[in-house]
């Protein structure tokens, strides 16, 4: 008898992909914590019902979430990700050489402790001497911080339980003054076609506090709808001026310097919601 996961993403619609086993289930301080072994996406992290990450196509929002504002900053050297607690972005920040330390702060433990052991390919930079790695509320973490940070990357999930904090416009002004004085930020910001009032509100806030403010998308195939949206704040550096001797050489599978220009490229009526 076969085994699928459905991941329901409205009332009415969801994704469903054949599961061979169940490589860990738990409940923990914070969240359901489920572990899959896929047939068509390879191991793949369940965090309340909600498709996290990937084996197979992982790389699509951890390099988009990262080379982004990496790339639009001229000298990135401190990094902080909130949340990413599977290391996927931590992996591609370290892909930058003027990175000097990158600090993960992600809520909870377990996460960080499964991805090590079922999501190798994702996780295994955690461990690298240029890496921090807090236990920790990101939401405190950045309350604490003051003109510390180049590059913020905020790899939540859905503004539900534990997450609820990190899509408010209190949170924003505490990136800003977490962040030094040309300093940029990103947050995953949902899909256009189930959350499109989220999408609206968050660049919205962000544009509040941010004097440049863009909303750039990607296609990820396990979340829902498939196209994903990220909302970046910058002080000072504009990601469509960045110069062309701004970009290095990466190893990458879906961002590239071309791409770099067209995310920002919008749908009408995703650009519609930025207005």
């Amino acid at each position: 008898m076969d085994l699928w996961y459905t991941e329901k993403q409205t009332d009415d619609f969801g994704i469903t992909a054949k599961v061979k086993r169940t490589l860990q289930s738990e409940k923990t301080d914070f969240q359901q914590l489920d572990m899959l072994e896929t047939k068509e996406w390879g191991n793949m992290l369940v965090l309340d019902g909600m498709v996290m990450t990937t084996e197979k196509d992982d790389f699509v929002y951890h390099e988009m979430i990262s080379h982004v504002p990496l790339f639009t900053h001229p000298n990135p050297k401190k990094v902080l990700v909130v949340g990413g607690g599977d290391g996927g972005v931590i992996r591609e920040v370290l892909k930058h050489p003027s990175v000097e330390k990158a600090v993960l702060v992600e809520i909870d433990g377990k996460v960080i402790e499964a991805s090590k052991q079922h999501l190798p390919s994702i996780a295994g930079e955690l461990t690298n001497p240029r890496v921090e790695v807090k236990v920790d509320d990101g939401f405190m973490h950045i309350a604490k911080s003051e003109a510390e940070y180049d590059v913020i990357m905020v790899d939540s999930t859905e503004p539900v339980g534990p997450a609820v904090n990190l899509f408010t416009k209190g949170f924003y002004a505490g990136i800003a003054k977490a962040l030094k004085e040309d300093g940029i930020f990103v947050a995953q910001s949902d899909n256009p076609w189930f959350k499109a009032d989220l999408i609206k509100q968050v660049h919205q806030d962000v544009l509040e506090i941010f004097p440049i403010t863009k909303l750039y998308t990607a296609n990820i195939p396990t979340y829902p709808s498939g196209l994903w949206t990220f909302t970046l704040g910058s002080k000072q550096h504009d990601p469509l001026k960045v110069g062309q001797d701004r970009f290095h050489q990466i190893e990458t599978s879906y961002y590239t310097q071309a791409l770099h220009q067209a995310c920002f490229a919008l749908p009408k009526f995703v650009e519609d919601l930025t207005k």
